[in-house]
């Protein structure tokens, strides 16, 4: 007892010292000479957690972690959460979990065909190609800059099992229309929700609705672990697969440390293996090692009790731009919401009008040469991107018959007009929580000040 008593003491004497620490250093609030697109936003209950679970000396996933999981499943009201490495690490373990032979025919197999969307994020689509699949792009709309569902019908061919896509920027398509067709037509639906952290749709949590949600804590998004990202579901059996795949492809679920949970170390006989080898050594899928450090978890643990209040200064911060730049849809297309969706706002997406006076290369440097941070709608249209016209890629765009990235050409791009719109005209700035009213309303200044100068 009084050894535990020692640690406690000194452990707290650390804390302090690291709380007087952040007090001192990071404390007074940045002023932004240049306001960026994106950040993180983090106090002393995070270095104090980071602190706490460097004292533990436990190097991989521990304790936090298992707090983190239990934490991001009820928040999100989920039966399953895994924590991973990245977001792109959670949209790759998502799609290779749905190629599992333990889903017997509704496994996915090389060829088969996946729905998603060119204009976005590429590891939305690289997990696809990496599988074997064949990508199906169908075109976005303006606005929402989400997948246009009502052209997901005629792109699904008697090869096609699953759809995955991400929620844009924060803002949720139509999953009423998207689960009805995937019931229809017997197809697994992902829900890239890394941009999406927190919204709603229809009073559920964007992520929760399909098969697999997937989310990303990288700085920029609306909880951080510095790198890091979660995999969810309500579905048991696809829980162990994520669970085998994430973990080396094992077939144990035995957390690092711990063994026999199942009571079967000794007793099974796998594979081609002979009876009774050791269970935490069986390998039941081609795997992976996607898991986080102890570390990454305790600041996930801290964040996401910030969460609502981070979410809340994100939604303000929209509704200040929309109400600010009111006045220029002459020329600008602000984001719009559909019915039933409360968006989490990654970023606040914007559009120059084919018919404006300018381009939007030209407001997106005027911006930046005036301290005012931009991004594009990342890949903008990831068809013309090198990763695809550089490599031997096969896909379909809507309805067309199979085409390959060789053979590109500007008469494909034309089936997705609006992609290429957003290529040429959209861009996005910040809404994230170290913002607030004077940053977004020098944002909104800015931009009308360039387009007074076409007025």
């Amino acid at each position: 007892m009084g050894e535990f008593k020692l640690e406690q003491e000194l452990r707290n004497k650390v804390k302090d010292a690291a709380r007087l620490y952040y007090r001192e250093v990071f404390k007074s609030k940045k002023n932004f000479d240049y306001i960026p697109p994106s950040g993180k936003l983090l106090g002393e209950e995070e270095l104090l957690n980071m602190i706490d679970a460097s004292l533990d000396m436990w190097l991989t996933s521990g304790r936090f972690n298992k707090e983190f999981e239990t934490k991001f499943a009820n928040y999100l009201n989920v039966k399953y959460a895994l924590s991973v490495n990245s977001g792109s690490s959670a949209n790759l373990l998502a799609l290779s979990a749905l190629t599992s032979y333990k889903l017997g025919e509704r496994r996915l197999k090389k060829g088969d065909e996946v729905i998603s969307v060119a204009a976005g994020f590429p590891t939305t689509i690289n997990p696809i190609i990496q599988q074997g699949l064949i990508p199906v792009f169908v075109d976005s709309e303006v606005g929402t800059y989400n997948i246009n569902a009502d052209k997901i019908e005629e792109a699904i061919s008697p090869k096609t099992k699953a759809i995955f896509l991400a929620h844009t920027l924060g803002n949720s398509y139509d999953l009423d229309k998207i689960m009805t067709l995937a019931e229809k037509y017997n197809l697994w639906v992902i829900e890239d929700a890394c941009d999406a952290l927190g919204g709603e749709y229809k009073g559920k949590k964007i992520g929760t609705v399909g098969h697999i949600g997937t989310f990303s804590f990288y700085p920029a998004h609306h909880l951080t672990m510095g790198e890091g990202g979660a995999v969810i579901t309500n579905d048991p059996q696809l829980y162990k697969i994520l669970m085998s795949f994430r973990d080396w492809g094992r077939d144990c679920c035995c957390p690092p440390g711990k063994d026999g949970i199942c009571n079967k170390r000794f007793s099974q006989q796998l594979g081609n293996l002979p009876y009774g080898y050791d269970h935490k050594y069986t390998y039941s899928h081609i795997g992976f090692n996607l898991k986080i450090t102890d570390w990454q978890a305790a600041l996930g643990c801290s964040q996401i009790d910030k969460l609502d209040e981070f979410l809340k200064i994100r939604r303000e911060n929209a509704e200040l731009l929309t109400k600010l730049l009111a006045g220029m849809d002459e020329y600008l297309i602000l984001p719009k919401i559909n019915d039933g969706v409360k968006p989490s706002w990654f970023g606040y997406l914007i559009s120059v009008k084919a018919d404006a006076p300018f381009t939007k290369q030209q407001l997106v440097e005027y911006l930046e040469n005036h301290g005012v941070g931009t991004r594009q709608l990342f890949a903008g249209n990831i068809l013309r991107q090198p990763m695809i016209v550089d490599n031997d890629v096969d896909f379909r765009i809507g309805n067309s018959q199979l085409i390959n990235s060789k053979d590109l050409n500007e008469e494909y791009y034309k089936l997705l007009p609006i992609t290429d719109f957003i290529m040429n005209s959209t861009f996005w700035v910040g809404t994230f929580p170290a913002l607030g009213e004077i940053e977004i309303t020098r944002i909104a200044n800015t931009i009308i000040d360039f387009i007074k100068k076409y007025k």
